[in-house]
């Protein structure tokens, strides 16, 4: 894995398709800059202040802790399994239950809620650019130049991901504490964390699902930039850190303007009040998080192409390529009757989580090929397909997320996905046995 692999990472292909080496791993600022990126945005903004328009201070507080203590929990399992293995959460998926194939349907739906996002994002990216510019520059002109700028950033995979972090987290977190000053100077905070919210009251099971259903997503693309951390501790505290600051960071500030405003609209708060540089913000976020849908979406496409076509493509052409389309979807206007369809995927997604864990830390079928072949730098020859259960796992999970109504629905359809695949699993390994006694 010398320089063969390191020319691979220049060209644009991150390693998409390869374990990612030691050599070319990353310090714990680089990765937790970039997962504070897609945590600290104007979505987890909107999330915090409709906890703030229906909740008190320390029931909003509440919810996000219990929130954000799952999203923690399933972020660092998966995360660690892709430092560990040094790979992306669809390629780690083919030795995880779900086989050559299954691992394609992964990095579709991954791929396709990526691009979805990236299209939906980008809209408001442009938006951001024309309402800055005073309606000089008109949207599809704003859209294309926002799409295909986040677009050329991404092919040059995860280190520039990092550095575009670095300069847009903080002064993404600098505008954000502008707005607050301006909105909370009249306000005392110890009156404000006691006040009646405006709106509606919510309750804490539907205030835990918006935190922990809001990035679930997030948490189960984790191994796509845990694999370039260099241990499991430096997972530990790139999940830690990002929970701390980007969800209950954001969302208590978002819920403490809400309670000063009495409103949910934050964000129209936040560009009135601090002007030009508000819309700065809304822009900052937005090329954090599209940064990481486009990243995403381009790994979930060469392992559809490897897995179903055995071509491997270029990761850095992929991403031109679906960037473009994203782009254009964006200025189609399509996208804003997407959302439900995303919404859709993102029930989809958990029950994925629940069978990794459950396959990766307690079956450990494939540990040993995976140990084996770790050492020599490689991925393991043999693919076995997609286990019998999986499948029924999966269904199982996305089911219990839709029509179990206590609870949060994206935990539920996880674990019911872990518990099933378990059981099943744990079946059909006494059932062969008994099969081979008898033949014998």
């Amino acid at each position: 894995m010398g320089n063969g692999a390191n020319n691979k990472a220049a060209m644009g292909d991150d390693y998409s398709l390869t374990r990612v080496p030691m050599s070319a791993r990353q310090s714990l600022w680089s990765i937790t800059i970039v997962r504070v990126g897609a945590l600290a945005t104007i979505s987890q903004f909107i999330l915090g202040a409709s906890l703030g328009y229906g909740m008190t201070f320390w029931q909003a507080f509440w919810a996000t802790m219990f929130g954000s203590v799952i999203l923690q929990v399933i972020s660092f399992l998966l995360g660690y399994a892709g430092a560990r293995e040094g790979l992306s959460t669809s390629l780690l998926s083919r030795w995880t239950g779900f086989g050559k194939h299954g691992s394609s349907i992964i990095g579709a739906v991954i791929a396709i809620s990526c691009i979805g996002w990236f299209g939906v994002q980008n809209s408001v990216f442009a938006n951001g650019i024309v309402e800055a510019t005073g309606g000089k520059l008109s949207l599809p002109v704003a859209a294309t130049i926002t799409g295909l700028g986040v677009t050329v950033l991404v092919i040059f995979g995860f280190k520039l991901l990092s550095i575009t972090a670095t300069i847009t987290v903080p002064l993404f977190l600098l505008a954000v504490g502008y707005g607050i000053f301006k909105v909370l100077k009249d306000h005392s905070i110890i009156d404000l964390m006691s006040a009646s919210p405006a709106g509606e009251p919510m309750s804490m099971g539907a205030a835990a699902t918006m935190v922990a259903g809001g990035f679930i997503i997030g948490a189960v693309i984790t191994p796509d930039f845990s694999r370039f951390a260099k241990n499991g501790k430096d997972v530990f505290w790139m999940a830690t850190i990002g929970v701390l600051i980007g969800e209950l960071g954001i969302n208590m500030i978002a819920v403490l303007m809400a309670l000063a405003a009495k409103t949910n609209d934050v964000v129209s708060i936040m560009v009135t009040t601090s002007g030009w540089f508000g819309a700065f913000v809304v822009i900052l976020s937005t090329v954090k998080i599209n940064n990481l849908n486009l990243y995403s979406s381009s790994l979930g496409f060469t392992n559809i192409f490897d897995s179903v076509f055995n071509i491997k493509l270029n990761r850095g052409m992929v991403t031109l390529v679906i960037g473009v389309i994203g782009t254009v979807l964006s200025i189609m206007g399509i996208l804003d009757h997407f959302v439900g369809f995303l919404t859709f995927l993102g029930v989809l997604v958990p029950p994925i989580a629940g069978i990794i864990v459950v396959e990766y830390f307690i079956l450990k079928t494939h540990r040993k090929e995976l140990d084996e072949s770790r050492k020599e730098g490689k991925l393991p020859e043999k693919i076995s397909n997609m286990h019998p259960v999986t499948f029924i796992a999966w269904i199982a999970g996305f089911a219990s997320g839709y029509l179990i109504t206590i609870g949060i629905p994206s935990i539920n359809s996880l674990v019911m996905s872990g518990l099933v695949y378990y059981v099943g699993a744990v079946l059909v390994k006494k059932y062969k046995k008994q099969l081979e006694r008898n033949v014998a």
